[in-house]
């Protein structure tokens, strides 16, 4: 049976690299009918704390992963000192007295065998062979009675029966020393499958600025779970046939470790916005209220006086523009407010020309008008330019500077729909004050 893990250490937040591995454990394991499984890595008790473990979890089921084991090696300590003291029974490892001042007590290190070479049968990049003599004896148990990072490894990964170690490739080092401690113990090897590293888009690795993220930031952005999920897929996987919107369901049927691309990965944030407005434009409307709502909160308004059949409207005006949820409010807020503010663009459209006049007439004629649908209004806005002998262009674009405070934004007639008759006047009216 497929057992595979994701084994975060909490002494930091959940980023782009770790939750990579989590989403290819993750989907691997359901492509199998296998069990995914958390492995809380904390025996660092001075760097492992609460608020890491908290978002670790949180932004895995942030992301759709649910796993059906979890453990702590913190909690396991009596395991990994049993374990060590076997192979010191069997004369393959040996004690020796801490050489760090204030520190009392013995290591126990594992002798590794000189003159054998190591072969590594990897899934992703296929042979790989190691010297022994590349390695130097291994700290099972250090001397302030924590064990060290490969031999945990070995005896959980042993006794939680995984399968399938797939982990960054910067463990590929790690990988032998671990193959020794598995044929000391006599353990069968599992299979291991090793990531390329992610790069920025520039090269390099991942930094702030090119990605090395939280998990939790990018939700703070505005970014869809889903769409980050295909996203981190894409990175050095694809379904093929060059597509690139792929929902977990999808993957799961198609996903093969041996089809993981062995070159490095970029990050791309703005493939990334572009991956999410795809999701955002084929989102349902009812769905994206209720992700949009909490966003529009922050920012103030407050969704309890906001009717939510209203917002759904506007919501549908600007699915198609978006890249992120936090664009909403930036683009809609006129919809939620009294009195607008004008930016610079719109501020200059309506100095560009004298519309006051245009303005007290078009307020006249909308407020006779009973049907207030966009079509109407159109309608009724091009009779106007007619009589005038006015282009679109003297005229649109002012009133939408007026009604919106901006200059860009989605049809005008939809929006002039939308605001309704009393703000419409009320916006008019200011517009020719000011």
């Amino acid at each position: 049976m497929v057992r595979v893990r994701f084994a975060p250490s909490p002494t930091g937040f959940l980023h782009i690299g770790g939750s990579r591995t989590a989403v290819f454990n993750w989907v691997f394991a359901k492509a199998n009918n296998g069990v995914f499984i958390l492995r809380i890595e904390d025996t660092d008790a001075a760097r492992s704390q609460e608020q890491y473990l908290d978002e670790i979890k949180s932004s895995l089921t942030w992301l759709g992963m649910d796993w059906q084991e979890e453990y702590f090696q913190s909690q396991r300590i009596d395991l990994y000192k049993e374990y060590a003291n076997k192979l010191l029974a069997k004369g393959l490892a040996y004690e020796q007295d801490s050489n760090k001042e204030g520190v009392t007590g013995k290591a126990i290190i594992y002798k590794v065998p000189k003159e054998r070479k190591i072969k590594i049968k990897d899934l992703i990049y296929g042979d790989i062979e190691i010297d022994t003599a590349e390695i130097k004896d291994q700290v099972l148990i250090k001397s302030d009675g924590m064990p060290a990072y490969n031999f945990a490894c070995v005896v959980d990964d042993h006794l939680m029966n995984i399968s399938h170690i797939i982990r960054g490739d910067d463990h590929i080092s790690n990988t032998p020393k671990q193959i020794l401690l598995y044929e000391a113990f006599g353990f069968p090897i599992p299979y291991f499958a090793h990531l390329p590293l992610i790069l920025g888009k520039a090269g390099g690795r991942l930094s702030k600025r090119t990605g090395a993220t939280a998990i939790s930031e990018f939700k703070a952005m505005g970014i869809l779970p889903d769409a980050l999920f295909n996203y981190l897929l894409l990175l050095s996987w694809s379904p093929g046939e060059n597509i690139e919107l792929v929902d977990r369901f999808a993957a799961i049927k198609k996903f093969k470790l041996e089809s993981v691309n062995k070159t490095a990965a970029t990050f791309d944030m703005d493939k990334l916005l572009w991956l999410n407005s795809q999701y955002l434009k084929n989102a349902d409307a009812d769905k994206l209220v209720d992700l949009i709502m909490p966003v529009i909160s922050q920012k103030g308004y407050n969704p309890q006086n906001l009717n939510k059949e209203y917002v759904k409207k506007v919501v549908k005006l600007f699915q198609a523009r978006m890249n992120t949820l936090n664009d909403f409010p930036d683009w809609a807020d006129f919809f939620f407010v009294d009195e607008i503010s004008f930016d610079e663009p719109a501020r200059n459209k309506l100095k560009n020309r004298d519309c006051r006049e245009d303005f007290k007439n078009l307020l006249e004629r909308f407020s006779k008008l009973e049907d207030f649908s966009p079509q109407i209004l159109e309608k009724d806005f091009r009779d106007y330019l007619l009589e005038k002998n006015l282009q679109s262009r003297d005229l649109i674009h002012p009133l939408r500077a007026a009604l919106t405070g901006k200059t860009i934004g989605p049809g005008l007639f939809e929006v002039v729909s939308l605001l309704g008759k009393e703000k419409v006047s009320q916006r008019l009216r200011r517009a020719i004050e000011i």
